[in-house]
């Protein structure tokens, strides 16, 4: 019945993830724009957090800045000053040159132009149109142009020549993605016809406004045109054929010889932006003008000429900020190619994203399912956290654009309709099993229900655990001394008290209280990383705690309490134990006998904390230890080490001299060498700063035992017949 509830409850979380996945999936599917503002602002976010990084250094801006307007008069300057630029660029060994602006109209500032328009003719009049021309020609200079994209009625049909062949392969589609262009507007016929070459240089905004991507390709009149960026990477790398390559979804990526630069359906490259303004090296146009720079920094660069004076109306605004100059995205493009550290849309995304959707619908809905409430809410953050993460690191590691949307509204309805499956289910259920066992089992033990609640029952099952026994040294005598019960059990109490609460605080699991004993365990029901120590600290917590209670004792004329603390590290049975009527989660076993018979052996000993080799296997902090016994218990077979822990460091110099020369004489005493082991262990007897009263008695007698009659077969085992 249990079995079949789980599977009824399994499959209806289930359905409701796939349901919400489907959902997120239709509106990915059918209606992929409408979020698609929010995905971009998003992963705008994540190139923030990421913040700048270095660009290759091939690309310079030459900025046609303030400082030059001011200077050599504002804008269109005479073309004869910007041929000087291009001169002084070419002879400091540039190595290419582009125009991030047209010069669609004639110098009306040349003379012959003046002359022109007078209708005056002579000779050698100085044309710096002309002049320009053939600087433009002598030197590696491509220039820019712009297509019209809407139609207008001013639209020129004109259209620029391409050095180069760019061929289609693998289009099957009869529909067009690549950009259409209107109409163009190109640089006057003397100039255009005097260039090797151009390129466009329309930076087309999103919806939201913001330059995302730049088209690598434009058709014109069934002609397919590079952009600026593309043309000057197509010369550096001397490629004749350009091949723009399809896939079933419409462009997939363009290939310069050997170079493959990823674009997305309509042949634009999603921009890879290294940083804020001036991420790249700014030269003055004015200091190129004036030849005060210096020639080396741009020997064989790739130099773009353009603004970033607001006057001129070539800002735009990017993932990084607002006022972003347009030249500056092209020299981003041109670097994105030379490092080749693309970012892009596969041709599977969409089914990849489409995955993702179910994943984490289907894992956030059953892990939260079968997770205690409270704990809901970490997993939710740590999901998001790692969705997020993980995007990101794809996204500037791998190159591949993943949606950030889908993945973030999926974990959240995921988590709002489990809450509320959990509001209506869960919690009712819960409330159940807490009136249950609320009076049969620990707070521990309760959490350990609740979040096994689906699991086989909370059966028993075979487990290591360090467990701990205490007991209150004369404790009838100490209830002779008391006047009432009633005073014997609130005395009892305030020692319970703060030792339970110290065994709390070291993630232990009290087990039960056995009139002046105290029973718990270590790793049991939830796992505990380092139990063995975090028993032994607990106990020596205890310990020292239990120094300043009976000061507080002595102030009250109540009975000096002493204690003695038996560890034990081993395999044990844990579980809900017991009747219908009444049970207990409990650990039973051998580890769980040997455990008490340590604490027992205590007073024996003259030690207040007794652990087993076992526990002392399993412990890594320092410790101070003292050998007292290898021994076989009542009830075992095996003989075990017992081992005295006084703290974690030496009382004192003497305390330390006094254990090294113990354990000596244990080794002595080891290899049946009594009589030396003897003489030591007496000499240790007479110390008045001896820390166990106890131990030399013991072993004196036994090594006068031995002396007097040699034992045969003699493995340093003794034997406890009885539990103390």
């Amino acid at each position: 019945m249990k079995q079949k509830k789980a599977f009824k409850k399994f499959f209806t979380y289930l359905g409701l993830s796939l349901f919400i996945a489907f959902s997120l999936s239709l509106l990915y599917i059918f209606y992929p724009t409408l979020p698609d503002s929010i995905d971009n602002r998003l992963r705008d976010k994540l190139f923030t957090i990421r913040g700048e990084i270095p660009n290759t250094q091939n690309v310079v801006i030459i900025d046609i800045d303030e400082k030059s307007l001011e200077t050599l008069g504002q804008w269109p300057w005479s073309r004869n000053k910007i041929a000087t630029i291009l001169n002084n660029l070419t002879q400091s060994n540039i190595g290419i040159i582009a125009f991030d602006m047209v010069f669609a109209e004639q110098d009306n500032s040349s003379p012959h132009s003046v002359f022109e328009k007078y209708g005056i003719k002579k000779d050698n009049i100085p044309n710096y149109d002309l002049d320009f021309a053939q600087t433009i020609a002598n030197t590696p200079t491509i220039l820019g142009y712009q297509f019209e994209l809407e139609k207008t009625d001013f639209v020129k049909k004109t259209a620029p020549e391409i050095p180069a062949i760019f061929i289609e392969k693998n289009k099957t589609l009869d529909e067009q993605f690549m950009i259409k262009a209107k109409g163009t507007i190109l640089n006057i016929p003397l100039l255009q016809n005097n260039a090797y070459s151009s390129g466009f240089f329309n930076n087309i905004p999103d919806e939201s406004g913001i330059i995302r991507s730049v088209p690598l390709v434009i058709s014109y009149d069934d002609m397919i045109y590079p952009s600026l960026a593309l043309e000057v990477m197509r010369i550096i790398t001397d490629t004749n054929k350009v091949f723009v390559n399809y896939n079933e979804q419409g462009v997939s990526n363009i290939t310069l010889k050997d170079m493959v630069i990823p674009t997305d359906r309509y042949g634009r490259i999603l921009v890879n932006f290294r940083g804020k303004e001036k991420n790249f090296k700014y030269y003055s146009a004015l200091d190129i003008y004036n030849n005060n720079f210096d020639k080396k920094e741009i020997d064989g660069k790739i130099a773009l000429i353009g603004t970033s004076a607001a006057g001129l109306l070539d800002l735009r605004a990017t993932p990084f900020e607002s006022v972003y100059p347009g030249v500056e995205v092209h020299a981003n493009v041109i670097d994105n190619i030379i490092q080749g550290d693309y970012i892009y849309k596969a041709a599977w995304i969409d089914g990849a994203n489409i995955a993702i959707i179910f994943i984490l619908a289907i894992f956030v809905v059953l892990a939260t399912t079968y997770t205690p409430f409270f704990v809901n809410p970490i997993i939710y953050l740590a999901v998001s956290f790692i969705t997020l993460y993980s995007i990101y690191e794809i996204l500037f590691t791998q190159g591949i654009v993943l949606n950030i949307f889908f993945p973030i509204i999926t974990i959240l309805l995921s988590s709002v309709f489990t809450t509320l499956f959990d509001y209506f289910y869960e919690i009712k259920q819960e409330e159940a099993i807490k009136e249950k066992f609320a009076s049969k089992v620990s707070k521990n033990v309760m959490d350990k229900l609740l979040h096994d609640l689906h699991n086989s029952e909370f059966q028993a099952m075979e487990k290591e655990v360090t467990v701990f026994f205490s007991d209150v040294r004369g404790f009838t005598k100490i209830s002779e001394q008391m006047n009432s019960a009633k005073e014997l059990i609130s005395y009892l109490n305030e020692y319970m008290e703060p030792m339970s609460n110290i065994i709390i605080k070291h993630d232990g699991t009290i087990d039960k209280y056995i009139g002046d004993a105290i029973m718990a365990y270590w790793n049991a029901p939830a796992n505990v990383k380092d139990h063995a120590d975090k028993a032994v600290l607990a106990s020596l917590a205890q310990i020292k705690s239990l120094k300043a209670l009976n000061e507080q004792f002595a102030k009250e004329n109540k009975p000096f309490i002493d204690i003695g603390i038996g560890l034990n590290t081993g395999l044990a049975v844990v579980g809900e134990m017991g009747s219908k009527g009444r049970s207990d989660y409990t650990v039973i076993g051998d580890a769980i006998n040997l455990g008490a018979r340590l604490e027992s052996l205590c007073k024996y000993y003259d030690s207040k904390l007794n652990i087993s080799n076992f526990t002392k296997e399993q412990l890594k902090e320092e410790y101070i230890f003292r050998f007292l016994d290898l021994v076989k218990v009542k009830g075992k077979n095996k003989p075990v080490e017992i081992w005295q822990i006084h703290g974690k460091a030496y009382i004192n110099t003497e305390q330390k001299e006094e254990l090294f020369s113990y354990h000596k004489a244990i080794e002595l005493y080891k290899k049946q060498n009594f009589k030396d082991a003897l003489d030591i262990f007496i000499k240790l007897q007479n110390n008045d700063m001896k820390t166990n009263k106890n131990i030399y008695k013991i072993y004196i007698k036994r090594c006068q035992e031995y002396i007097q009659t040699p034992p045969k077969n003699f493995t340093g085992v003794y034997e406890h017949n009885t539990k103390g």
